[in-house]
């Protein structure tokens, strides 16, 4: 595994540097974007809505739009001034039993490395926790985000899960909750108490589980390979590049001008030919004017 934070725990006066690493990993199979027709792969590109310009990073900021569609623009130098205690801190505020916390409110989970001369105070906090049969309620924060987190131990290992805030755990309102509940026979309670007692096991072996889609997308992957069912895309050409329509259209708008521009110089000629034959016409007599009589 690779650390992704570097950092410390924070426990009364006591500072125990640690290394973060990410527990779980995604096993989704991954699935490009192609062309259908020659395997291609379909690349996108960053194009200001405003002027039809591709932005590189560089000049990427974050923004924050308001109700009115109005734009505040947050840099990252606005970012790295605003106060954020717990940026290379895991505080802890408190210890509560894992059972006051609504699992709703979890999030990410980390495993946590003792850095060099830290793995006695490390084991010290380990073994408390273990002991006391609580877990340890901290702020962090990670990517330049500040959340809750739990500490807890798990195989000798402690365990750090990031939080949602409270208020970012939405309400359940549906209709069904105002009205009257149904009425339910106590014969229905007791099946459905048997059905869940014939399914109850005393610890969860999640080992016994797979993924059978995941498994299914692999063996149907492995059986186009093993049937040369594989399309290897030629090369990237100018007309491989993605085209913004805005971009499209400022090249098209900005060609036409150079084409009017250039357009007198090519057409003196002809010009010069319509002229002559404008003098060769017998000239069209003036209308008479009308004089306005004058004013009094």
């Amino acid at each position: 595994m690779r650390s992704m934070w570097k950092g410390s725990v924070s426990f009364g006066l006591v500072s125990i540097p640690i290394q973060l690493y990410a527990a779980t990993e995604n096993k989704n199979v991954s699935l490009r974007q192609v062309h259908v027709s020659d395997g291609g792969r379909i690349q996108y590109k960053r194009f200001c809505t405003v002027d039809g310009q591709e932005v590189p990073y560089a000049e990427i900021a974050k923004g924050y739009e308001l109700p009115d569609g109005e734009m505040v623009v947050i840099t990252d130098a606005d970012l790295a001034d605003l106060p954020l205690a717990t940026q290379r801190t895991i505080d802890v505020l408190e210890f509560v039993p894992l059972e006051s916390i609504d699992p709703i409110q979890f999030d990410k989970t980390y495993y946590l490395e003792p850095q060099k001369n830290a793995v006695k105070p490390y084991v010290v906090l380990r073994d408390a926790l273990h002991k006391a049969g609580h877990v340890a309620i901290a702020k962090v924060a990670v990517r330049q985000r500040e959340s809750l987190a739990l500490l807890r131990v798990v195989s000798d290992v402690l365990v750090m899960t990031t939080m949602l805030w409270p208020d970012e755990v939405r309400t359940p309102d549906f209709p069904f909750l105002r009205e009257d509940p149904p009425q339910v026979r106590p014969q229905e309670l007791t099946m459905a108490g048997s059905l869940i007692d014939s399914l109850s096991e005393p610890v969860l072996e999640s080992e016994k589980y797979t993924d059978g889609y995941r498994e299914a997308l692999e063996s149907v992957i492995e059986a186009k390979v093993s049937g040369n069912e594989t399309t290897k895309p030629g090369a990237v050409g100018a007309k491989a590049d993605v085209v913004d329509l805005m971009a499209a259209l400022e090249a098209s708008v900005s060609e036409a001008r150079k084409s009017r521009s250039a357009a007198p110089a090519k057409s003196t000629s002809s010009r010069s030919r319509k002229a002559a034959s404008d003098e060769e016409k017998p000239a069209k007599k003036a209308a008479p004017r009308t004089r306005r009589p004058k004013s009094a």
